[in-house]
């Protein structure tokens, strides 16, 4: 973007419970460039959410905070917020970021620049992800391993592929297109609003590019492990569309290329050391090795080409055992119970396509 178009882009934060991360992602914005203004929507906060964004607001003259005070029936919270922000918007172009994200200098005129290069009609980034914990870095890179391998980013970006995804942590979207294909109202009820609101600018006609971000955007998704159990069992079963066929898929695949090899391995060494010595003990327990070494490779790859530290590579096994548990969860939530929660409001998931 030339400095002769500043301004361009309208971006969209919705904010529910937040107060731990509002400020820095509004300061993170704050200092980019193309901004034309931030328009924080306070999604009915029971905490100091609203005050902190009101308090900026002096320091901050692009900033607008709207308030939502009830949701209309058949609406989802976050799709209700966002919808709102989009009709009050100016800009050009709108960015819709979640308020757990932090943007890295220079991050929105460089993605705005590769847009308007590519022809981009919808432009999203899947941000780097922050794992402090044992169990985000047990779990988070293995469900970005998976889902890369379900929404490659090249198919997602290739006009000439079906496939259509985006994250809603970073998703850029031009003004005209957006109000085209219906925006969030034509999506209101879908948990998924990220990828259907892609798989309708891609069903228009519209460009679509879907790349990581870690460069650009970081976020930490979840605080708390019962943040990240409820949040991938809303997920899950609607990123791996639906369908029983992927995820007894993924499961088997957990099963047989992380936890068995493992199994195998440890008894095997055991009946080494309790002195039955064998030929057949001596090449299982190779072979299992080789096996477990070649998998830690290739997930090692995996993750680093996503942003990753290398070294979370190491929680694999822990990672395969919650991520199994967490799509069985979510097979659960939506098939049997029909109704997910996040941040204290039920949805009911009978209407998700």
């Amino acid at each position: 973007m030339s400095e002769s178009d500043p301004g361009k882009v309208s971006v969209i934060v919705p904010a529910r419970n937040e107060e731990a991360n509002i400020e820095r992602v509004l300061r993170s914005l704050a200092g980019q460039r193309g901004v034309r203004e931030i328009l924080v929507v306070d999604d009915s906060s029971q905490d100091r959410t609203a005050e902190i964004a009101q308090a900026l607001k002096e320091e901050i003259p692009t900033l607008r905070l709207l308030h939502v005070d009830s949701l209309p029936d058949g609406w989802l919270g976050k799709n209700y917020a966002v919808a709102l922000a989009a009709r009050e918007a100016a800009g050009d172009w709108l960015l819709f970021t979640d308020a757990d994200t932090e943007h890295l200098p220079g991050s929105l005129a460089a993605t705005l620049e590769m847009a308007e290069r590519e022809g981009a009609d919808l432009f999203s980034l899947s941000p780097g992800q922050i794992t402090p914990t044992w169990w985000e870095k047990a779990v988070i890179p293995l469900v970005y391993v998976d889902l890369a391998r379900l929404y490659k980013f090249e198919d997602v970006s290739d006009p000439a592929s079906p496939a259509a995804a985006a994250n809603g942590q970073y998703l850029l979207i031009r003004r005209e297109v957006y109000e085209r294909v219906g925006g969030h109202a034509a999506i209101h009820d879908q948990v998924l609003e990220d990828v259907e609101l892609a798989k309708r600018v891609k069903t228009a006609g519209g460009k679509v590019v879907f790349m990581p971000g870690a460069a650009w955007v970081r976020t930490r998704m979840y605080s708390t492990f019962g943040e990240m159990w409820a949040g991938w069992s809303k997920n899950l079963y609607l990123l791996y569309g639906r369908s029983l066929g992927k995820i007894l898929k993924s499961l088997a695949d957990l099963c047989a290329a992380d936890l068995l090899p493992q199994v195998f391995f440890i008894v095997l060494l055991m009946c080494l050391l309790s002195g039955r010595r064998s030929v057949i003990v001596l090449a299982g327990i190779v072979s299992s090795l080789v096996v477990i070494l070649a998998r830690h490779a290739r997930y090692l790859r995996a993750v680093t080409q996503l942003g990753f530290d290398s070294r979370v590579a190491a929680w694999r096994l822990e990672g395969a055992v919650i991520l199994s548990a967490l799509l069985i969860n979510s097979v659960i939530a939506h098939r049997m119970w029909h109704h997910v929660e996040w941040k204290g409001r039920r949805y009911s998931t009978r209407g998700q396509r």
